[in-house]
């Protein structure tokens, strides 16, 4: 048994200690925002937060997350998140969309860390996150706007 704490929410579970955390909130818990994709922690489309810091799920044990805050796309609720959320939106980001949980996330983490990111900061944090329809302009712009918005 596990105990984890996944969006303000605790969960115990009778999973093997071994199993990745994404399979857990997937395929266990049914939270199906987080996605696979390459398994091997290096597209991106996988991250959460663990106590506010992006992790690659795909590649993390169950256990080694037991009593940390684990936060999916579906537990974004600051308004950081929703300022991400917005420009994605009214920057119409996504082309396939599959990614994007993924890089939502990881534009959060940016601008809780830096408010107001430079094109270099945006494009060293994001660049662990893969698009396969190469929407980075798009991913670029809308954290800008995030930011503005926050700013104003």
């Amino acid at each position: 048994m596990v105990s984890l704490m996944i969006n303000g929410t605790e969960h115990t579970v009778d999973v093997d200690p071994d199993m990745p955390l994404l399979w857990v909130i997937r395929d266990v818990l049914g939270m199906t925002g987080t996605k696979f994709g390459c398994g091997l922690a290096v597209c991106g489309a996988c991250t959460v937060h663990m106590d506010g810091f992006p992790i690659r799920s795909c590649q993390t044990p169950v256990s080694t997350v037991e009593g940390a805050s684990i936060t999916t796309v579906e537990g974004l609720d600051d308004p950081v998140a929703q300022a991400v959320q917005d420009a994605w939106v009214e920057l119409d980001v996504p082309q396939c969309g599959y990614c994007q949980s993924g890089q939502v996330m990881s534009a959060v983490s940016l601008l809780r860390d830096i408010p107001s990111p430079t094109d270099e900061d945006i494009d060293a944090m994001m660049s662990g996150n893969i698009c396969r329809c190469a929407t980075y302009h798009r991913i670029r712009a809308a954290v800008h706007a995030a930011a503005d918005k926050l700013e104003g």
